[in-house]
């Protein structure tokens, strides 16, 4: 796992450009994208909701939080310690590498964008999904 906030962890080949219009910022440069998904989560009367508990064997998954924030839980496919946690915020861009267990958690409203390296889109969404038992801690 790797988190970089796209406003204030820039580094090269990216750039970030700003005036008193506001801000462009790189999210990837010359990398192959092979799928664009964007996702809204919405509360209605739940406390939580949780999304993932699955890993890809080939995709890497990058996650932009555009709106509100998450728990992101991960650990490696073959590993028996807990899974660890950071806070996903608003321009945080946080990518999945391969074999990496991922769930999310959301206790407010959020919309994220995912771009995918390899098989994730369209028909073959689920081809390289692969569903485990819940890994994220819970105070129970």
């Amino acid at each position: 796992m790797e988190i970089r906030n796209v406003w204030k962890d820039v580094k090269e080949p990216l750039e970030l450009h700003e005036d008193d219009r506001g801000r462009i910022a790189d999210i990837f440069y010359k990398d192959e994208i092979n799928h664009v998904a964007i996702i809204e989560t919405k509360m209605g009367d739940n406390k939580e909701i949780i999304r993932g508990n699955h890993y890809h064997k080939d995709a890497t998954q990058h996650m932009l939080m555009t709106e509100g924030s998450m728990e992101y839980w991960y650990k490696p496919v073959d590993s028996n310690e807990p899974a660890k946690m950071v806070i996903q915020k608003k321009g945080d861009l946080i990518s999945t590498p391969p074999n990496e267990i991922h769930a999310l958690r959301f206790t407010e409203n959020a919309t994220f964008v995912v771009f995918s390296q390899g098989v994730r889109g369209g028909k073959d969404y689920e081809s390289d999904t692969f569903r485990v038992d819940n890994i994220i801690e819970t105070s129970d």
